[in-house]
């Protein structure tokens, strides 16, 4: 099994359920992400001091590599966290995970955390505070953190330091892995179009988009988006919410139903799919059932509240990819 290397922002997450009048009064759009100074951090914690909430280590690629191990793969996550507690909680939660924590220590700046507010309806919308995680730079990311793995996968949302996303790229590549990028979030991209299509062209093999960052990107709707994306990678993934996804390699091209389950909280649905997604592709399975795999781990995680599956859960997808991989064992010629 191919071993898979995550970059991204090591944030924790704060869950708290609100209405779509608080988006308002906060002036978020509903969906988007949004970064904040550690003084609006205080002012949404103390606006929301009485309500619940929960706290999980959290950050895309980070919780797309925490489903890669989840799932029985092997993986490893390099991010940015502070001299404090929220730092020691992220690397041990790491650890708990099955993670290789290659976690960068900021002496001066308090760990990033991501405001995670859920409307009614189950969408989600960011408030985040980097904090640490974008002290991260390019001198700190070395050539030798590459190697020995097959799949690098990156967060769009790191685009904001255009020479760290870059390098990171130019290394994997340099060092023979697959590279992935989840395009993250729709403003992401209307605001780092060109640079982004620069990095697509120039070292992205695998690009995960959902339906408005897809459009966003191309201009087009989800199918004929996906086949425009994959004109410039190898395999494109555009996910288009209740109504599953579509998967394209070359002239190979799927649209992936997803499954019926209610809608709780959608955050780290994409991240989930991008794990499960590439899980499958590290075991050898063809594009369809990787955009199947993913789909199941995206379907359960929005039935809950944050992106921590149950054991049983877990259990449930791992007899899944089980049943796959001995129908692919049993039906490929020697």
């Amino acid at each position: 099994m191919k071993k898979v290397l995550g970059l991204g922002n090591a944030l924790t997450d704060m869950l708290i359920q609100v209405s779509e009048d608080d988006l308002r009064e906060l002036g978020l759009p509903k969906g988007s992400m949004n970064l904040i100074s550690m003084e609006q951090t205080e002012q949404i914690q103390f606006r929301f001091a009485s309500l619940r909430k929960r706290l999980v280590a959290g950050g895309s690629a980070s919780n797309t590599v925490t489903t890669i191990t989840q799932l029985g793969g092997n993986a490893a996550f390099i991010g940015k966290v502070g001299n404090d507690e929220v730092g020691d909680f992220y690397r041990d939660d790491m650890v708990k995970n099955g993670v290789k924590p290659l976690l960068l220590t900021s002496p001066d700046k308090m760990s990033g955390c991501c405001i995670v507010l859920i409307t009614p309806d189950g969408e989600r919308t960011f408030a985040t505070y980097l904090g640490a995680a974008a002290d991260m730079r390019a001198d700190e990311i070395n050539r030798e953190a590459f190697i020995g793995y097959d799949i690098f996968h990156i967060e769009g949302y790191l685009v904001q330091d255009h020479q760290l996303i870059e390098k990171a790229m130019r290394l994997a590549k340099e060092a023979g892995c697959t590279v992935s990028l989840d395009l993250a979030s729709y403003n992401v991209v209307a605001e780092n179009h060109d640079f982004l299509k620069g990095l697509i062209h120039k070292y992205v093999d695998i690009v995960f988009a959902n339906e408005d960052e897809s459009f966003a990107y191309t201009g087009l709707a989800a199918e004929e988006s996906v086949a425009q994306i994959a004109k410039e990678c190898d395999i494109a993934i555009v996910k288009v919410g209740k109504r599953g996804s579509y998967v394209r390699q070359g002239e190979k091209v799927y649209h992936i139903g997803a499954i019926t389950t209610a809608c709780t909280d959608s955050t780290g649905a994409g991240d989930l799919y991008a794990g499960g997604f590439l899980h499958a592709l590290s075991d050898g399975f063809d594009i369809r059932r990787c955009g199947e795999i993913g789909t199941i781990a995206a379907g359960r995680v929005v039935e809950i509240i944050g992106t921590k599956l149950s054991e049983d859960t877990w259990d449930e997808i791992r007899r899944i990819c089980a049943m796959y991989r001995g129908f692919m064992l049993r039906y490929t010629p020697n």
